[in-house]
């Protein structure tokens, strides 16, 4: 018996030892699983602090986005915690996913913040689809910073070897995950990054939202940015190509919008030719203060001046003012950080040149560069010009620096235009002002600056100077050559934006930042947003007193400037700039000089404004109920063409 007892005893000690090192190797797997993901929760604490610390560009400012319950600092943790624990239950290795969505978002911080030193905004998702128009420009851009470039080349190189040998360790350290857990941590993770998702419509007023202090501020990107964090504001813009109606839109709203009988054609024996010139970054540095400019560099432009345009943009984005100038439309209506050339055109749309070729004009768009640039070999095509000449298809041209001079472009439009015998409709953009300004693009400076200013500061007001100089020649060139002309010709020339002179601003006290605001009292932004306008006839002279207007308005003073009448571009715009002379996203500023900041957030908007925005809504994104009304001659130039 004893012998059997012994047997027993031992195999109940066994099963003792077994059930306990179950328990213990239990014990041990939940420790690891505990200690993994409070890994990976610090991992996404660090990835967003980076993120930030690059964005803010201040360490306090960063900690107390991270600590203070007033923002979703957390709440981003949370979610970059969720991201990595999903992403490595499907690479089936623990930890992997920071060395894939790290890298991802600390590059698009480190971009977005490129960005803001050369234009006002941060990065949204929309700027990806023109990264080839940045690779374009990046020669300038090394030349204007090359210490920058020097620094960003080796870090890069550097963080990419980092990289590589972190995959290398990553690869033989990181503990590989079983498939239970893999199943346990996406069980966990789909639902609520799905639950999230689905409460960022930031249409939809949202409890849940609002505990976690995501506040989407669309209509202040700035804020939006700083209160929501990078990642978050970035991910709230993600809708943004996604333009839904305005409340009211219907049908019947449109066919209520009230159309005045128009005269038909033209006030002129002969139609006039009409040449528009978008100057690039065309500004008057004689504005700055506490320097002086010697001689005047627009002299020419001074005495022919008509007013000015305020520009929706800064530094930058060429193609919205250039959308409004060209359709009649307005950035205004559309959500921030939109570029329409890269995500709403994409058929035909009715604009300036379909007007002036249902008058029986010839309608050409000129260009010296690219034409994939800003995507403007299909907008033009979309817009109904017949042709579109770039870099490619016009003669070499002299560049100042890398890009080609204005003297030359005018050269050029010239000798198209005297090889023209029907009435023509020119678009022009000009290169040669294109910013960044480096010191020596010219063989010589001729206009002398003198005030308190470093070196670097001296050298890009200098160079900038000596660019509006040549484009007050060029355009003295191109109305000389007109005023000889027997049939009319209508010259309208305008700066797109304000140059991006960096601490030009700020060492002169014009702006308190090296970029413009985007929202502030009437008299800042017309300082940070107007540029010069001409508008001259050979016949009349100067079209004096146009004030500072939008350049969605410049179709309604082309065509009253040719004597035409159109039921848009003269009527329902010509109503628009009887009580607005500027229709911006944050205020309207009308002819009487009083402003209405925060429009569209108003629960009443004026009806004008309201029916303007049905208007480009649908013509833009809706059935076009009002395009025989308003633009009879699009559809049957389009029809002529396809």
């Amino acid at each position: 018996m004893a012998p059997a007892r012994s047997a027993l005893a031992a195999t109940a000690v066994n099963k003792a030892f077994a059930v306990e090192a179950g328990r213990t190797a239990r014990a041990a797997k939940s420790i690891s699983a505990i200690g993994s993901v409070g890994l990976t929760l610090l991992l996404a604490v660090a990835t967003v602090a980076a993120i930030e610390l690059i964005t803010r560009q201040s360490a306090d400012a960063t900690i107390t986005f991270l600590t203070t319950f007033a923002q979703p600092g957390w709440t981003t943790c949370g979610l970059f915690l969720l991201a990595f624990l999903g992403l490595d239950a499907l690479i089936g290795r623990q930890h992997k996913a920071v060395l894939v969505l790290a890298p991802v978002a600390i590059l698009l911080a480190f971009i977005s913040e490129q960005k803001k030193i050369f234009l006002t905004d941060p990065l949204y998702p929309t700027d990806l689809l023109f990264g080839r128009q940045i690779m374009e420009l990046m020669p300038a851009l090394v030349r204007d910073r090359p210490w920058t470039a020097v620094a960003v080349g080796l870090g890069t190189i550097a963080a990419l070897t980092a990289l590589v040998s972190v995959w290398v360790f990553a690869w033989r350290r990181f503990r590989p995950l079983s498939g239970k857990e893999r199943l346990y941590r996406l069980a966990v993770v789909v639902p609520l990054l799905a639950g999230f998702a689905s409460i960022m419509d930031y249409n939809q007023f949202s409890w849940v939202r609002d505990r976690l202090k995501v506040a989407p501020i669309i209509w202040d990107q700035a804020e939006n940015y700083r209160h929501n964090g990078f990642m978050l504001a970035f991910a709230i813009n993600l809708p943004m190509a996604n333009v839904k109606a305005p409340a009211g839109y219907s049908p019947d709203a449109i066919d209520n919008i009230h159309q005045e009988p128009l005269p038909a054609g033209t006030s002129h024996r002969t139609k006039p030719d009409v040449i528009v010139v978008m100057s690039e970054s065309l500004w008057d540095p004689t504005r700055l203060p506490n320097v002086t400019l010697s001689p005047d560099p627009m002299a020419f432009m001074r005495q022919n001046i008509s007013g000015a345009v305020f520009s929706p943009e800064f530094g930058g984005l060429t193609a919205n003012i250039e959308f409004e100038a060209l359709t009649g439309f307005s950035n205004a209506f559309l959500p921030t950080g939109s570029i329409p050339y890269q995500q709403y055109v994409r058929g035909p749309i009715p604009s300036l040149a379909t007007f002036f070729r249902g008058e029986g004009y010839a309608a050409r768009a000129i260009h010296p560069f690219a034409g994939w640039f800003w995507n403007r070999t299909s907008v033009y095509n979309s817009f109904g010009f017949e042709s579109f000449r770039t870099e490619e298809t016009m003669p070499v041209m002299q560049k100042r620096g890398i890009f080609t001079a204005d003297e030359d472009l005018t050269r050029e439009i010239i000798r198209q235009a005297d090889a023209q015998s029907d009435p023509f409709f020119f678009f022009a953009v000009t290169l040669q002002g294109h910013g960044p300004y480096e010191a020596n693009r010219y063989a010589r400076n001729t206009i002398n600056v003198d005030g308190n200013l470093s070196e670097k500061d001296h050298a890009v007001l200098s160079t900038y100077a000596q660019g509006v100089r040549e484009a007050d020649e060029s355009l003295k060139m191109l109305m000389d050559w007109a005023a000889n002309r027997d049939r009319e010709t209508i010259i309208v020339v305008f700066g797109d934006h304000l140059p991006p002179l960096n601490t030009v601003y700020t060492a002169t006290g014009y702006m308190d930042n090296v970029t413009a605001a985007r929202r502030g009292p009437v008299e800042q932004m017309k300082r940070e947003h107007e540029t010069p306008l001409i508008v001259w006839s050979n016949k009349t002279g100067v079209k004096e007193d146009v004030g500072t207007i939008s350049p969605a308005l410049l179709p309604y003073h082309i065509l009253k400037q040719a004597g035409f009448e159109h039921p848009y571009y003269t009527g329902f715009l010509g109503r628009v700039q009887a009580q607005y002379d500027v229709v911006d996203r944050y205020q309207l500023i009308g002819s009487d000089g009083k402003t209405t900041a925060d429009w569209a957030r108003s629960k009443t908007i004026d009806p004008l404004i309201r029916d303007y925005r049905f208007l480009q809504h649908d013509i833009l994104f809706g059935k076009r109920r009002a395009l025989e009304r308003f633009f009879p001659a699009h559809a049957a130039v389009v029809d002529a063409a396809s």
